[in-house]
């Protein structure tokens, strides 16, 4: 298929798209359109005969990595199956399930979430004496990560004090197989500087490399790319929107690879698509009171459109009920859909008045950002139970279980199974029965020793191993600690047996949660917080009833075991919830908004203390200047219509505190600004009005 790109594109697009050789740095403004740049320029290369196995797009979110490679095949009219558009971290996830056994872990490491890395922390303050509930695990975990990512040093700006709880939490990784976050980028690094043949594996194969939202990358994302490309990169990024210091994006990173790629050719792209040329002027205004940024100035082709609304309620509740009646009276007046309106808040906290306010209205939303119900650690470890028990072999899932709730096979026996795994190549429930078998005098119970017989046989017949390779040093484990991987090993074998036959599921694994004692688990837990407690095994509770009403549907012909971790396992794909907005008002942080827009758009609370947020304020002028960019992201997410609240008055704590309107108000140009009084409440008339004109849109989008 040939593309006219002179046709499809304007002068800058068309200049950014068609220089493929060299390095680049392409400053896309706001809604300038570079998504479509970033595609169409590998449909270029492409054309131009560049083997797609050499083409490297990384990116910072699944769904913008799925959206652009999409978009790739639909402009080619090509399958692409070795083009390789990734995000940063699933690109790490593939170098390491390739070579992470060159560092001393499994290729089938698992990877650790913040709830999993948490546990992991709790775990080895108790190995190493220290009371789980005397440490602030959140802030303990994000002092890690600082650490491990070089943002922090020991003894400057982390306290010395968590040394050697790090150090053990890193060997903890290790032992469980299991790698976190952080280390999807910093273990490739180390595997490029101390495996040169890696990295030269990986230049040779991928000769042009481009890198979305490149004001968000972090110093290890930065020289992960910087030791990935030769000199054909493109890099694609806009500083007037780096909102993510917090998490360690480094919009400096633009002046780094102006440094380290002399040879760099600039290209701007300034048109913007998306939003009316008030809005855009209001953007520009505010963002130029930033002092170290490039110089731009985004313009458009959009018309002038409406003024910008400023609102000045006088409390929290009369502002939510000002976005809610605003809403509701623009989707009659202007036949709109909820879903085109965004509700954009600079903290979560400042949902709950705005929530309560859209159930008040029966106004349908949704919150960006939620956790999934399958990321929960009590869903996570039930399932996990069940994976085991339908799959022995299944390292990463046994792994999170075979301690939890604890019963004494801690760290240092799951290091020996490791050793005894890796010595015969086998699964850790292997080795765990070639250990157990090997004490068979201390333990008595023929009817599961013949069990382990079987399980031993089996590999033995599968890993063509010939007797003797299973006299090899087996570890010195105490009788506690025997007896207790035999009743492990006892309790799934037993409940694989119950669970794989028969009918009732719900009910088997109800069983199987009352087996483990999960509730006092939890209890001992949340010894401080029993409402916490509680709270998570209601969830249990909604999953058990969920696997209940799954097999009890008349159209579910085989309700086993198998069939319902398959479909937990699809549902709970991220991609599954790209529908998931249709029909209700987005109400998210702006830090969520980043990459997506709205045709009406509320910011609430734009006040001192709040935009810029009140630790930004005593950090210093740098720290502002972030905040005035996430000011200037939210503001460029509309499309026609931009609503501004700021309150007179906030509740915080318990006591009711005078408020200052955000500096960032004076800074939008006056003649783009009309101060609004809220619209009168909607009648049922109205009401009734509003519901048939969303179902008639609903029906129309389908």
């Amino acid at each position: 298929m040939h593309l006219d790109y002179y046709a499809e594109l304007n002068g800058e697009q068309y200049r950014a798209v068609t220089t493929i050789d060299g390095p680049i740095l392409i400053i896309a403004g706001a809604g300038s359109g570079k998504t479509r740049v970033i595609t169409f320029r590998m449909a270029y290369m492409l054309e131009k005969g560049i083997p797609q196995s050499q083409i490297l797009a990384l990116t910072f979110t699944n769904k913008a990595a799925r959206e652009m490679e999409e978009r790739v095949k639909e402009l080619t009219g090509r399958k692409l199956q070795n083009l390789t558009v990734s995000t940063f971290h699933a690109f790490g996830v593939r170098i390491l399930r390739q070579d992470i056994e060159r560092l001393g872990w499994r290729s089938n490491f698992s990877i650790y979430d913040e709830t999993d890395r948490n546990q992991l922390i709790k775990e080895t303050s108790r190995e190493i004496g220290l009371a789980p509930e005397s440490l602030d695990v959140y802030a303990v975990g994000n002092l890690f990560s600082n650490v491990k990512t070089g943002r922090w040093q020991w003894g400057i700006t982390a306290n010395v004090q968590y040394k050697e709880l790090y150090e053990e939490y890193q060997k903890g990784l290790k032992i469980y197989n299991a790698v976190d976050f952080d280390d999807l980028i910093t273990l490739p690094i180390q595997l490029f500087r101390e495996f040169p043949e890696v990295l030269a594996a990986y230049r040779e194969r991928y000769k042009y490399i481009m890198v979305d939202e490149f004001q968000d990358t972090s110093i290890q994302q930065y020289e992960f790319m910087h030791l990935l490309a030769d000199k054909n990169v493109a890099v694609v990024g806009d500083d007037d929107q780096s909102i993510y210091s917090w998490r360690g994006a480094n919009y400096e990173n633009i002046r780094m690879f102006e440094r380290d790629f002399p040879a760099v050719v600039e290209i701007r792209l300034e048109q913007n698509y998306r939003s009316t040329e008030t809005i855009l002027a209001a953007a520009n205004g505010v963002i130029s009171h930033n002092t170290n940024r490039k110089d731009k100035s985004l313009w458009s082709g959009n018309g002038s459109g409406k003024p910008i609304e400023i609102y000045m309620p006088e409390n929290e509740a009369d502002e939510a009920d000002f976005i809610a009646e605003s809403i509701q009276g623009i989707c009659m007046e202007e036949k709109r859909s909820y879903d085109d309106f965004g509700v954009l808040m600079r903290t979560n906290t400042q949902g709950r008045a705005i929530e309560e306010a859209f159930l008040e209205a029966n106004i349908p939303y949704m919150i960006s950002g939620g956790s999934s119900f399958f990321e929960k650690k009590e869903i996570k470890d039930i399932i996990s139970y069940l994976r085991v028990c339908a799959n022995h072999d299944d390292d990463i899932n046994l792994l999170r279980i075979i301690n939890t709730p604890r019963r004494g096979i801690g760290r240092k026996t799951v290091e020996e199974i490791n050793n005894v795994a890796k010595l015969l190549d086998c699964p850790l429930w292997t080795a765990m029965n070639v250990i157990v078998q090997a004490k068979r005098d201390l333990l008595d119970d023929d009817t599961l020793f013949a069990d382990i017989d079987d399980e031993l046989v089996k590999h033995r017949e599968l890993l063509a191993l010939p007797e003797h390779a299973f006299d090899i040093p087996l570890p010195e484990l105490n009788i506690g600690t025997l007896q207790e991987m035999y009743d492990f090993i006892e309790l799934i074998t037993t409940q694989r047996a119950v669970l794989l036959g028969g009918k009732g599921l719900a009910k088997k694994v109800r069983a199987l949660v009352d087996k483990i004692h999960y509730d006092e688990y939890l209890i001992s837990e949340y010894q401080k917080n029993e409402k916490a407690a509680r709270f998570k095994f209601l969830n249990i509770e909604h999953l058990l009833n969920s696997i209940e009403t799954w097999e009890n549907n008349p159209d579910n012909f085989d309700p086993s075991l198998f069939n319902w971790l398959n479909r937990i396992t699809l549902l709970s794909r991220d991609d599954m919830e790209d529908d998931s907005f249709r029909g209700k008002v987005n109400l998210m942080t702006i830090h969520a908004s980043k990459g997506l827009e709205f045709p009406v758009v509320f910011i609430p609370g734009a006040e001192e203390g709040i935009i810029p947020h009140a630790r930004s304020l005593e950090e210093g002028e740098e720290n502002v200047e972030e905040e005035r960019r996430l000011f200037y992201v939210a503001i460029t997410r509309a499309r026609n219509k931009l609503f501004i609240s700021s309150c007179r008055q906030r509740k915080r704590m318990q006591a009711v505190c005078e408020c200052e309107p955000s500096r960032f108000l004076d800074e939008i140009p006056q003649q783009l600004v009309e101060y609004h009084e809220p619209q009168g409440t909607v009648d049922d008339q109205k009401m009734l009005a509003i519901l048939s004109n969303m179902k008639l849109n609903l029906g129309n989008k389908q």
